[in-house]
C-alpha cells in the first residue's frame, strides 16, 4: 500500500527536503506553499497524512488544521513548528493533530514519527474493515425474518448488547442461538476484541477443562508445553458457551468461580490469572428441570440467567419461512452458479405448512438439497428431500382422493393456508409475506375463495 502525503509549508527548501526524504521511502508526496494551494490539493486528492507548518506566510496553520479535521476527519495531520512554539503545537494536538515535529528536524526521527502515524492509521483502518465484515456476517442484518416473534428477540438483543450483562440464550437445536450470541458481540463495545466459543457437548470432561483453563508443562501426561486456555484467549472480548447444559458438574463449579472472581487457574498451576470476559451461554435443555434433577448447579444457573433470550422455533414464526427459504435459495444458487432459480407455489405451501423439527438448520438443508437436484429453473415438490415429502403428505389435513382433481386439491390446500396465514397475522402485508406473495395477489386469491378481510380482526 502506497501512502499519500501532502506537505504544506511556505519555505520551498523545507518542502523539497521533506519531499525528497519521504519519496525515497516510497511515499506518494505532494506539496503546497499556502492555504489556497492546500485546499485545492485536498479537493482533488485523498491524503493519509498532511505535514502542516504552524505559520503560512501570514495565514494560521491552526485555522487550516481546524478546517481539515472538520472536513477531512480521516486525514491525519502532523504539525511542523519551531522550538519556540512547542506549546502551541501541543495545543494543536488537542484540536486533532496526531503529532508534531520541530525545526530543524532529524531525518531519522521524522521518518520514525511518520511511519508510526501511518502504521497506526493502517491498523485502525484494518480493524474497522474487520469489524464491518464481522457485523455483516454476524450482526442483526444476517438474522433473516420479520415476524413479531423474531422482532421481539432482536429488540432485546439491541438493548443487552451494549452492556456487559451475562446472557443465557435458550431454544431448540437449529434456531440460530449462535447467531444471536455473535450479534450481541458484534454490537457490543467488545466487538474489536476476540469472540471465542466452545461446544460443551463436544468434549469429554478432562479435555473440556484443559481447553477452557489451559495447562502448564507437566500438568498431565502429554502436557509438553505451557498452553493458554480459551478463557484467557478471550480476554477483553466475549466467551460463548454453547450447549452449557452438557457441562459436567465439577466444571460447573470451576466456571462459577471464574464468573465470580474473574480469574482462571491453568491446570498444574496455583497462580491465578485475571481475565476480563463477557459470558454468553446457550442451551437447548430445560435448565430449570436440570436444576431440579441436580444435574445443573442452581447457583450457576442464576449467574448465567441474568438476561434470558429465548429463540422461538421456526414453527412458531411461520411468517419468516418464505423469507428464510428465499435467503437460502439465493445463497446456494449463487454458490452453485444457478442464479434465477425460483420456488413453485406448491413448494412454498409445503414449506409454510411444515413443522420443521430441525428448525432453520433443517430448512437450509432442504433448500440446499432442492438447489442441488432441481433440473430446471423452478423448484417443484419432487425436488425436495423424500423424507420431507413423505412427512408433508402424511400430515396433510386434506385427503388426496382419485375423485378430486389435482387442481381442486391444490386450491383447497391454498385456501386453507391463506386462512391460516391471515389468522396468524395482523395485517394483509404480513400475511402476504408469510405466504411468499404480493398483497395484490393475496387480495385476488381471497376474492377467489370468498374470504373476507374481516378475518384479520376476528
Amino acid at each position: 500500500m502506497m501512502f499519500k502525503i501532502l506537505i504544506v509549508d511556505d519555505e520551498q527548501p523545507i518542502r523539497q527536503t521533506l519531499s525528497f526524504t519521504l519519496r525515497r521511502q516510497n511515499y506518494d508526496v505532494d506539496q503546497a506553499s499556502n492555504r489556497r494551494e492546500a485546499l485545492e490539493r485536498l479537493e482533488s486528492n485523498n491524503y493519509d497524512l498532511i505535514l502542516l507548518d504552524m505559520r503560512l506566510n501570514g495565514d494560521s496553520g491552526m485555522d487550516l488544521l481546524r478546517y481539515i479535521k472538520k472536513m477531512y476527519p480521516q486525514t491525519e495531520v502532523m504539525m511542523i513548528t519551531a522550538f519556540g512554539t512547542v506549546a502551541t503545537a501541543v495545543e494543536a494536538m488537542k484540536l486533532g493533530a496526531c503529532d508534531y515535529i520541530t525545526k530543524p528536524f532529524n531525518r531519522d526521527e521524522l521518518l520514525h514519527r511518520v511511519k508510526n502515524v501511518l502504521r497506526t492509521k493502517q491498523l485502525e483502518s484494518e480493524v474497522k474493515v474487520l469489524r464491518q465484515e464481522f457485523e455483516e456476517k454476524y450482526g442483526l442484518n444476517n438474522i433473516v425474518g420479520q415476524s413479531k416473534e423474531l422482532m421481539k428477540v432482536l429488540a432485546l438483543v439491541k438493548k443487552v448488547a451494549p452492556t456487559d450483562t451475562t446472557v443465557l440464550i435458550t431454544g431448540e437445536t437449529g434456531t440460530g442461538k449462535d447467531l444471536i450470541a455473535r450479534a450481541i458481540h458484534a454490537l457490543s463495545r467488545r466487538s474489536e476484541r476476540p469472540f471465542v466459543s466452545i461446544n460443551c457437548a463436544a468434549f469429554p470432561e478432562h479435555l473440556l477443562e484443559s481447553e477452557l483453563f489451559g495447562y502448564v508443562k507437566g500438568a498431565f501426561t502429554g502436557a509438553i508445553n505451557n498452553r493458554k486456555g480459551l478463557l484467557q484467549e478471550a480476554d477483553g472480548g466475549t466467551f460463548f458457551f454453547d450447549e452449557i447444559g452438557a457441562m459436567p458438574l465439577p466444571l460447573q463449579t470451576k466456571l462459577l468461580r471464574v464468573i465470580e472472581d474473574k480469574m482462571v487457574r491453568r491446570l498444574g498451576e496455583n497462580k491465578p490469572i485475571y481475565i476480563d470476559v463477557r459470558i454468553i451461554a446457550a442451551t437447548n435443555n430445560d435448565l430449570y428441570e436440570a436444576v431440579r434433577a441436580q444435574q445443573f448447579r442452581e447457583d450457576l444457573f442464576y449467574r448465567l440467567n441474568v438476561v434470558n433470550i429465548h429463540m422461538p422455533p421456526l414453527r412458531a414464526r411461520r411468517a419468516d419461512i418464505p423469507e428464510l427459504a428465499h435467503y437460502f435459495l439465493k445463497k446456494y444458487a449463487q454458490r452453485d452458479g444457478r442464479e434465477g432459480l425460483e420456488f413453485s407455489q406448491e413448494v412454498l405451501a409445503l414449506l409454510i405448512n411444515y413443522d420443521f423439527p430441525g428448525n432453520v438448520r433443517e430448512l437450509a438443508h432442504i433448500v440446499e438439497h432442492a438447489v442441488t437436484v432441481c433440473p430446471g429453473p423452478l423448484i417443484r415438490p419432487e425436488d425436495l428431500p423424500q423424507r420431507f415429502r413423505e412427512h408433508s403428505q402424511s400430515s396433510q389435513t386434506i385427503p388426496l382422493t382419485p375423485q378430486r382433481s389435482r387442481r381442486q386439491q391444490l386450491e383447497e390446500e391454498e385456501r386453507r393456508l391463506i386462512i391460516q396465514a391471515i389468522k396468524a397475522s395482523s395485517t394483509i402485508r404480513e400475511a402476504a409475506e408469510a405466504l411468499g406473495m404480493s398483497r395484490a395477489t393475496l387480495w385476488r386469491r381471497m376474492k377467489k375463495y370468498g374470504l373476507s378481510k374481516r378475518l384479520f380482526v376476528e
